[in-house]
């Protein structure tokens, strides 16, 4: 279905952006800040946990969990998407993935030391049911707007990141002072986990009520009722269909290309800059956490600012400029002195400026060459794209801080990502130049 009338179709973004408001609950104070921390130091055994003949320290079976989830997402991501475009179902997937992912998220509760299974089992279900249902979260753009997608994306981008900036900042008091609560640590940081899953769920009924499904099936399913084993069927020839007609949409093939790689930079970069921090510049905990919540709410702005860019300059030109940015950034973290808080603090500022923008404009970019009735499922391909950043930047950064013994040298080395991104990206852009002329 179409969305008839202006005040229609804004009610339909507001729902769709508050979805971003919601599910950042999780990503910031769950998969990035306290449940990380909190297996390593108090769930694992300090002697490790033994398993397949080894012994596995907190961190190697965080990684595990971590690629487990990044694995199965890149493998479902697409085909997903084909049967959420074959049935004519993008709501019901995103948000039975979404109330899974808050209920298994909400469980993280009863993580407690020594339960290391289950919290790896819950840690996983709920990640991969994050990763799935952002698949059909982002395949509503095409059908929310054509002629401002920039706004519009950049406008789900920075609700996520408030919202995400405001649970965190609750949950962060909660850890920092127990004892105004009349807990202690441990279970401060467990309620705090439950906070983030059951403000995902709570935030999710505003999509559920007010965001209508945006088509009908894109055909070849029965009217009878939902076959899921013809689903399944029809969605994996859909998927090698899609497959093979790549090649055929040549700037779609090379803006994944482009957004694999300098993706790889930024999203490395993020992941690592608690690491780069505390290690290479030694700075202390609150100080990067502090850095970490202003990040959320700076990159609410930097989001919105950069929409608005996207629409006067075009959104290949102000990605590009995002690009440059990430750049100067990267180059000024190599060069930052040890025991400099307030440089990583304004550096984080810059990072919250740009990081909104980049992935918005990205997300806008790609909607814009896709097919609209096929979005779920190149979006699917969007998120293999993503998970490939997900898993060799990291990999990247460590071999070169091994090889080399320098951090600051493995940061600074990311900056050959962003080029092969930025050459992939002008390519991509004069081919589909190209393609709409012969059109």
């Amino acid at each position: 279905m179409t969305w008839q009338g202006s005040s229609a179709r804004r009610r339909a973004v507001r729902a769709w952006a508050m979805y971003d408001w919601a599910n950042s609950a999780y990503a910031t104070t769950t998969a990035a800040a306290l449940l990380p921390a909190y297996f390593v130091q108090a769930i694992v055994p300090p002697e490790g946990v033994r398993f397949l003949g080894l012994s596995w320290s907190g961190e190697a079976l965080w990684g595990m969990a971590t690629g487990i989830a990044s694995a199965a997402s890149f493998l479902l991501a697409p085909l997903l998407g084909a049967v959420a475009d074959l049935s004519g179902r993008k709501k019901a997937f995103l948000l039975g993935f979404a109330f899974a992912g808050s209920l298994f998220a909400s469980l993280l509760f009863f993580a407690r030391p020594g339960r290391v299974a289950l919290t790896l089992l819950l840690y996983i279900l709920a990640h991969l049911c994050f990763i799935s249902a952002n698949v059909f979260y982002d395949a509503f753009l095409p059908h929310l707007t054509r002629r401002h997608p920039d706004r519009v994306s950049a406008r789900g981008y920075a609700m996520g990141y408030l919202g995400g900036g405001v649970q965190f900042g609750l949950s962060l008091l909660l850890v920092s002072q127990p004892a105004w609560f009349g807990l202690d640590t441990e279970e401060a940081i467990r309620l705090a986990l439950l906070m983030a899953g059951l403000w995902w769920a709570t935030f999710s009924l505003w999509p559920l009520l007010d965001l209508p499904e945006p088509s009908q099936p894109s055909g070849g399913m029965p009217d009878s009722g939902p076959d899921w084993r013809a689903y399944l069927r029809l969605g994996w020839r859909q998927l090698w269909q899609t497959v093979r007609q790549l090649p055929r949409r040549p700037s779609v093939l090379l803006f994944l290309l482009a957004f694999m790689f300098y993706d790889d930079a930024i999203q490395t970069t993020i992941s690592m800059a608690s690491a780069y921090g505390a290690g290479e510049l030694r700075l202390s905990a609150s100080a990067i956490m502090l850095t970490f919540l202003l990040v959320q709410f700076v990159a609410y702005f930097g989001s919105r600012a950069f929409g608005l860019l996207g629409e006067r300059w075009g959104t290949q030109t102000a990605l590009s400029l995002s690009l440059l940015l990430w750049a100067g950034i990267i180059g000024t973290a190599y060069f930052l002195p040890a025991g400099n808080p307030r440089g990583f603090l304004l550096l984080g500022l810059a990072v919250g400026l740009v990081l909104g923008g980049s992935q918005a404009l990205s997300r806008s970019l790609y909607s814009q060459l896709i097919p609209k009735e096929a979005s779920a499922q190149f979006f699917g391909f969007y998120t293999v794209f993503s998970r490939f950043s997900a898993i060799w930047g990291p990999l990247w950064f460590a071999a070169v801080r091994t090889w080399t013994g320098s951090s600051r040298l493995a940061i600074i080395s990311l900056l050959l990502f962003l080029l092969l991104g930025f050459v992939f990206l002008f390519l991509s852009t004069r081919r589909s130049f190209r393609e709409e002329m012969a059109i």
